[in-house]
């Protein structure tokens, strides 16, 4: 079933937008291996606007949708730093919520920013990345860190989505 790398086990519970759930599974185990992930499980969940809203209020204190939740569960070292080279084992990495319909609301607004072509596909390829990240350990809260993770994601995206875009 698997080659013993991590696992991204992808679910749809939303009708808005058509998603091809092997194709950001694929994604979203890319980017783990490409940040020396090489164990462990990650939940990757589509789910409506009622959805993202809900647990946006739960999890966050905002009464509203929002792009992408992300829930990292065992992926930091236990100085809280992010999880570098570190074997996994079977652990569950988390959970990352993304809701497409609000995704395709906002793609257009990030056209020319980074590589970003204003797609549904670039603004969906960005969340699960960024979701990726901060299951991590990786953070915006300060300039710094928002400066590193962007690197990061670029990297990604150039990596495992962009690549071959134009070939």
């Amino acid at each position: 079933m698997t080659d013993g790398g991590p696992v991204v086990v992808a679910v749809d519970e939303q009708s808005d937008v058509v998603i091809d759930l092997a194709r950001w599974q694929t994604l979203g185990r890319d980017a783990l291996v490409s940040c020396g992930v090489d164990a462990g499980e990650l939940n990757l969940l589509f789910v409506d606007e009622a959805e993202m809203t809900l647990l946006n209020r739960e999890h966050m204190g905002e009464d509203r949708p929002t792009d992408v939740l992300s829930f990292p569960l065992d992926a930091a070292d236990p100085d809280g730093s992010a999880l570098g080279d570190i074997l996994l084992g079977d652990m569950l990495l988390g959970d990352i919520v993304v809701c497409p319909a609000y995704a395709a609301r906002q793609a257009g607004d990030h056209a020319g920013e980074r590589g970003h072509s204003g797609t549904v596909d670039d603004e969906l390829a960005l969340l699960i990345v960024h979701g990726v990240l901060h299951v991590l350990g990786h953070d915006h809260a300060e300039p710094a860190e928002t400066t590193a993770m962007q690197a990061e994601e670029q990297r990604l995206l150039d990596r495992h989505h962009r690549a071959g875009r134009h070939a």
